[in-house]
């Protein structure tokens, strides 16, 4: 399986605020295909699946939530909130569930493949089989 990884995401603070740019470019990590946004409600899961081909981006856009990344045999979990300078990269094969921390959190995703119902592994035990067959 292909490595996690944090990607410092950079930002510019001024007395007026903070920008932080996302450029599409030969340095991104991948080429974009979809972009989805998890508002989730405290101390709730979402996500909990893994993708068969799909690499994901998560980016904390507001408040605070947990990345938790495993396999049948590691685990992995990250901080991720509004403040973070970085995004976690997530390549296909891993299992991710989010849990939110804050009441008005929000998590931004971003996807190198469109929607496809069948790249989802929906249930731990479904997941664990699937990698049995590689």
């Amino acid at each position: 399986m292909k490595k996690i990884k944090k990607i410092k995401i950079k930002s510019f603070k001024s007395t007026s605020g903070k920008l932080i740019p996302i450029s599409f470019n030969k340095k991104f990590p991948f080429p974009i295909k979809r972009i989805f946004f998890l508002y989730g409600k405290k101390k709730k899961l979402r996500g909990d699946h893994a993708h068969k081909k799909c690499s994901q981006l998560f980016m904390g856009v507001a408040g605070k939530m947990i990345l938790n990344v495993r396999t049948p045999y590691s685990k992995k979990k990250f901080v991720i909130g509004k403040n973070t300078n970085y995004a976690i990269l997530v390549p296909p094969k891993y299992w991710c569930s989010v849990k939110f921390i804050n009441k008005e959190s929000i998590l931004m995703v971003m996807n190198d493949r469109y929607y496809e119902f069948k790249d989802y592994l929906e249930t731990f035990n479904e997941y664990r089989k699937y990698l049995l067959k590689k």
